[in-house]
């Protein structure tokens, strides 16, 4: 099989003849859990909700520790249940000490990785540049990339939130071919003033944002591109505003923190993709 194939079959599913996008619902774990727990809670999940819609995908992106018992378990898993990292390097070997590589990762069967967290952004220095070269190592290898953007209160405030994400997509990502885009590419949007504080963009704030990324794709590549992109919402989604956030027109589901370490509160939110 040749590659393009290849990766066209292992990263995304086929859209269906209405043009549905991906619908993704991806679990940060960030720093929690310990390894038991992990692979309890992803069989729990799947036990509970075992079959998802052609155009549905649940990613379970672990700490790096539990990458090896969760794609033992997701071996079983019914389709669209994948593996996500939360970071890699850019480079595929050498002295960086503490820091993964993608065939690292590829040996471990995962899927997807988080790229850009602003908590990476912000207590590691990841500048957009370092940035577009892990995109470049992702894209080489054929992953799927959650690549994050998002503004600052400070920014909101002075309502320049439109530029400053611009600017991040810009100079990390549309270096990328349309093609390498609608294969690898998923673009989660995250407030960072409303990241762990229990404060959620308003529906509206976030459909707004999500329909500007969308007018960039189409401004930027065309209009194939920006339909097909999934964009995903990473503020303080849970189960009680998944099923609002998620009925926005350009909202295809949520990159989901706390609310994902509990099969009880990370079920609701998967449900509640269309």
């Amino acid at each position: 099989m040749k590659k393009n194939s290849l990766l066209k079959k292992i990263l995304k599913t086929p859209l269906p003849k209405n043009n549905m996008r991906n619908k993704i619902v991806a679990g940060n774990w960030k720093m929690n859990l310990g390894i038991q727990q992990g692979a309890d809670l992803i069989k729990n999940i799947i036990e509970a909700k075992p079959q998802l819609n052609p155009h549905q995908k649940v990613i379970f992106c672990t700490p790096f520790t539990h990458l090896n018992s969760s794609s033992e378990v997701l071996k079983s898993a019914p389709s669209g249940y994948l593996l996500g990292a939360q970071n890699c390097h850019d480079q595929p070997s050498g002295a960086y000490t503490g820091e993964i590589s993608v065939d690292m990762l590829t040996e471990l069967q995962v899927s997807a990785v988080i790229i850009g967290h602003s908590e990476r952004r912000q207590y590691f220095g990841e500048s957009n540049e370092f940035l577009k070269n892990k995109v470049d190592s992702l894209v080489s290898k054929g992953k799927m990339i959650l690549f994050c953007c998002g503004e600052p209160l400070s920014i909101r405030e002075s309502d320049k939130q439109n530029e400053y994400v611009a600017r991040q997509l810009q100079e990390s990502l549309f270096h990328l071919s349309a093609e390498a885009m609608m294969n690898h590419i998923v673009i989660a949007y995250e407030p960072i003033w409303a990241i762990g504080t229990g404060v959620t963009a308003s529906t509206q704030q976030a459909q707004d944002m999500h329909a500007f990324i969308r007018s960039l794709l189409k401004e930027t590549y065309h209009e194939d591109v920006s339909k097909e992109i999934s964009i995903l919402y990473g503020g303080s989604c849970n189960a009680t505003n998944a099923a609002e956030l998620f009925a926005c027109p350009d909202v295809d589901g949520g990159l989901i923190g706390g609310a994902a370490l509990k099969a009880e509160s990370f079920l609701p939110i998967i449900s509640a993709m269309p």
